[in-house]
């Protein structure tokens, strides 16, 4: 008995310097065509999402092809009536923000300035000045690059027409024959694999960004209306970009705190309402809505969440961000099942 076990630990170790450089080779390959992987799997999460309300009007007798098309169709027209209306005041407001932005770091160093003579006068142990100029200009050449990456993704997404024409050919061609590829796929498999992978694919992948997309646009459009409520500047504008954020683990956290910091510049108090009502709208929309919608898809330790995330920015940018912790719950199920299945069998 401990002979067996000690050989199944022995040869896990020894394939693991072989998985190491297939990883390696992978990622070689991932670089090499990027552009067309980026294309399939943009299709592929696209038709994962689009394939529920399918599923739906399938529920309710409508035949597969009908309702193909009648989604795809809907799904068009809401993505060109919000591009027409929404990027335009985005955009606008974007630019606002840059041009507005260098006067809130003045007035935020005015208000550093004012509670450190404040302090002064109190004889207390406290000088801000020096460490917020270092914090500001650092937050200001962050920002500065962030917005002109965004602007360049922008520019760049809307000058790749061709790559977005077959992006949507291959969209709605996996929501029609979608089955079929996946079937011709895990055909090689053997017949134990192949159920567990189809399994784990939909848990980790198709239900993990329904339960993402769905957070996303309720905390979206909750945190916009909470801002522009408050008369927070650029409410459009930072209430979306929360949205787009919760996309990504911690991404949420992240988004609230930037967003509360940057009107803490120009308006301290404004700042400290906002804080407030945004915490107040993500907590409860983490604590009452998302164990509903999100489950516990991936079961992973957030170290190795992190790490995933790190690893996906790395090897494949924004969208690299986007599928870090469904591939890395995936590949953690896959990985469990077959030692499982190699100590039982």
């Amino acid at each position: 008995m401990i002979k067996k076990i000690f050989n199944q630990k022995l040869s896990w170790y020894l394939a693991l310097p072989i998985i190491v450089i297939n990883g390696w080779a992978l990622l070689q390959i991932f670089q090499y065509f990027g552009r067309i992987i980026t294309i399939a799997v943009s299709a592929t999460l696209l038709s994962f999402l689009l394939d529920y309300p399918v599923i739906f009007l399938q529920k309710h007798k409508v035949k597969r092809p009908r309702a193909v098309i009648l989604v795809f169709l809907v799904a068009l027209v809401i993505i060109l009536v919000l591009g027409v209306i929404l990027i335009p005041l985005l955009l606008e407001q974007l630019t606002g923000f840059i041009e507005k932005f260098p006067s809130w770091l003045a007035s935020g160093n005015k208000q550093l300035e004012s509670f450190d003579q404040w302090a002064d006068k109190r004889k207390l142990p406290i000088n801000l000045t020096l460490w917020t100029n270092q914090f500001t200009e650092n937050l200001s050449s962050q920002l500065q690059d962030i917005t002109g990456e965004i602007i360049s993704f922008i520019v760049n997404t809307l000058g790749r027409i061709f790559d977005i024409l077959i992006t949507i050919i291959i969209t709605f061609y996996l929501m029609l024959h979608g089955d079929r590829l996946w079937d011709g796929i895990f055909n090689w498999l053997p017949n134990n694999l192949e159920v567990h992978v189809r399994k784990s694919l939909r848990q980790n992948f198709q239900n993990y960004f329904i339960g993402q997309a769905t957070l996303a646009c309720l905390m979206g459009v909750a945190m916009t209306i909470g801002l522009l409520l408050l008369g927070a500047p650029f409410g459009l504008l930072f209430g979306i970009g929360i949205g787009l954020m919760t996309l990504i683990p911690f991404g949420t956290a992240l988004g609230v705190t930037l967003v509360s910091l940057l009107i803490t510049l120009e308006d301290f108090w404004l700042g400290i309402k906002v804080l407030i009502v945004i915490v107040l709208i993500e907590q409860a929309i983490e604590n009452f809505v998302a164990p509903r919608i999100l489950g516990g898809f991936t079961g992973l330790n957030p170290v190795w969440i992190l790490v995933s995330l790190l690893v996906g920015a790395q090897v494949w940018g924004v969208l690299g961000l986007l599928i870090a912790v469904p591939v890395a719950g995936f590949v953690k199920n896959t990985v469990n099942y077959l030692r499982y299945y190699s100590e039982f069998n």
